[in-house]
């Protein structure tokens, strides 16, 4: 078979504006050459992959067949394009890292900058994501290291245990909640709540406990970032259901009271996914290496 990248880029935009004419405007090419292209592919790869209709160019099978793995190339190439870039400004290497926002806050950002400091040609782009999505995006290769809580089946990906962590609610040392050494969650429900932002997968984990358990949350306060959080909990503005690795600190100079939650989902397994095939480049396992060995992490094993 022969054919160039330009043609299965031509073929790309032909099927997604359902137009030849515009799917040559948008790769700058007139109509008759666009023409000329499509047929060469078409020869080369021995089938029919448009059907002419008075309505535009319609994908026969084959094509959209085609455009499955032309759209999976055309990703791959972009993420390419995107890591090499780097290379450019001098660094040999960028890694995307996602995680839950009990693993990032409680294990992943308060170390991430020993590793940066001992790896200064590599970047690092942190997201937080809920750990619904970070399979997904390992597997697909928009990430090159997921941290998330619970179990992941997956022929695509290798998973290792991270950390072992513990969800709590802590409250102000003077506040009704205080005295208990552990409660149910439906029992907390009545009280004010001070949490992370809407977006975080920390609000919208409590916020699907709640009405699991057929309560409600009356939140008197968003913020960004669990120092905010515990603050205004120092403060008496609210409760809060946060890590005990974050809360750890502060329960331990007696700041704010913790409350250990009697459901089983309080208890959270963090587990560290990165993808099976390929092997990754040495500077992303070797972040998988330093969060491994992280004493702090380990130890919770």
């Amino acid at each position: 078979m022969s054919y160039e990248l330009t043609d299965l880029r031509l073929f790309h935009a032909i099927a997604e504006a359902q137009s030849l004419s515009q799917g040559a405007t948008a790769l700058y090419l007139t109509a008759s050459s666009a023409s000329y292209r499509l047929k060469n592919l078409e020869h080369a790869l021995g089938t029919p992959l448009f059907t002419r209709t008075a309505r535009g160019m319609k994908l026969t099978p084959a094509g959209e067949t085609l455009l499955i793995h032309v759209r999976a190339l055309l990703s791959d190439i972009r993420r390419m394009n995107a890591d090499i870039a780097f290379f450019s400004q001098g660094l040999k290497g960028s890694i995307r890292l996602w995680a839950n926002s009990s693993s990032l806050n409680g294990f992943i950002l308060p170390v991430i900058n020993q590793f940066l400091l001992t790896h200064p040609d590599v970047n690092i782009d942190l997201e937080e994501r809920t750990s619904r999505d970070i399979p997904g995006g390992v597997a697909v290769r928009d990430a090159d290291i997921g941290v998330l809580a619970g179990t992941v089946d997956s022929e695509r990906l290798r998973v290792v245990h991270y950390a072992t962590d513990e969800l709590i609610i802590v409250t102000a040392l003077d506040h009704p909640l205080a005295g208990h050494a552990e409660i149910r969650f439906g029992a907390v429900l009545p009280f004010d709540f001070v949490c992370m932002s809407r977006s975080s997968s920390n609000y919208l984990f409590l916020l699907d406990m709640a009405k699991r358990a057929g309560g409600q949350l009356n939140v008197r306060l968003h913020t960004d970032g669990f120092d905010a959080v515990l603050r205004l909990v120092e403060g008496n503005v609210g409760i809060a259901l946060v890590p005990l690795s974050v809360a750890e600190a502060m329960v331990n100079a007696d700041r704010i009271a913790a409350v250990r939650l009697l459901e089983p989902w309080a208890r959270r397994e963090l587990h560290l996914v990165t993808v099976a095939e390929p092997t990754p480049p040495l500077f992303v396992q070797s972040l998988v290496d330093f969060l491994l060995t992280d004493p702090r992490v380990a130890n919770t094993r």
